[in-house]
């Protein structure tokens, strides 16, 4: 079974800054991924989990389902919202030193094509753009299994000491 695969038992939580701060953005989420941290909740709450991690990418998989749903039967574009908020910001966070953390400052989404439970598996993938000391900035995709496009973002993140 794949680290961070969504067949898998999942646990949700957080994990105590006192701790975070003690090892780099990469390492966290690479916890993350391998179970050795929780994964966030908001994960549970959209159905989504961390699927690949490197220094300056990251990757989220998930399926958009019913639950999501506007009311005139397509995906909420807040769940595309989160979906590349989180891929975008982790990005960002992949790439920063031992004792620093990032928080979402600007979010920019253009929505390319509604989704809906058809749509299938989903994967967000983030890459940094630059990172600096204070502020970070990178970029998001939302694919299909096809590798059609349904949306696409950008971020600045401020950078912080945690």
């Amino acid at each position: 079974m794949e680290p961070g695969s969504a067949s898998k038992q999942m646990r949700y939580g957080i994990v105590p800054p006192a701790e975070a701060k003690l090892i780099s953005g990469y390492e966290f989420l690479k916890r993350i991924l391998e179970g050795g941290y929780p994964s966030p909740s908001i994960c549970k709450v959209f159905q989504f989990h961390l699927a690949e991690v490197e220094p300056g990418r990251v990757v989220f998989a998930g399926q958009p389902t019913p639950d999501y749903y506007n009311p005139l039967g397509a995906v909420h574009g807040g769940y595309a919202a989160t979906f590349l908020d989180s891929c975008m910001s982790c990005a960002i966070h992949s790439a920063l030193p031992v004792g620093f953390g990032c928080t979402t400052l600007e979010i920019k989404v253009s929505f390319i094509r509604g989704m809906t439970e058809s749509t299938g598996p989903i994967t967000a993938e983030g890459k940094v753009i630059s990172v600096g000391k204070r502020v970070g900035v990178a970029e998001g995709r939302i694919f299909d299994a096809q590798n059609t496009l349904y949306a696409l973002g950008t971020t600045t993140c401020l950078i912080f000491p945690l």
